[in-house]
């Protein structure tokens, strides 16, 4: 599976757990099937439906107060990175950089952080999630 592919696995998987209704079964098993060398799209079946936006920030923050370290993940790609369990290295980053079409210099991380962060936050809206204006 893909970085992002897996951030919006793990956010979109934690608030059906959260909130189990009717379709939660058909979702998991959805998820559990997908093989773990899926792209993005694979992963976006464990989206919402249309009608059902998933709140970003109820979610993040929901795992953040069960998580106990103190980590920034609103504005830290990385902290981010950590909350969901993944990842948070140079190199994933750098990854997840490409996969979301990142075309400045990659050894210069700040920017680079700073754009991922921006752009993950985007890509969640697109993917079903409901990002408040001031995050």
């Amino acid at each position: 599976m893909s970085i992002f592919g897996s951030i919006l696995s793990s956010i979109f998987h934690h608030a059906k757990a959260a909130t189990p209704d009717s379709t939660t079964g058909a979702t998991a098993a959805a998820s559990a099937a997908t093989p773990a060398g899926a792209p993005a799209e694979a992963a976006a079946s464990a989206t919402p439906p249309a009608g059902a936006p998933v709140n970003i920030d109820a979610v993040l923050s929901d795992m953040a107060a069960k998580n106990g370290q103190n980590l920034n993940w609103k504005e830290s790609i990385v902290d981010l990175l950590k909350l969901l369990g993944l990842d948070s290295s140079l190199d994933s980053r750098k990854k997840l950089a490409g996969e979301l079409g990142y075309t400045g210099d990659t050894n210069d991380s700040a920017t680079m952080n700073v754009w991922l962060i921006k752009e993950v936050r985007q890509k969640l809206v697109e993917n079903g999630g409901k990002v408040p204006a001031g995050l």
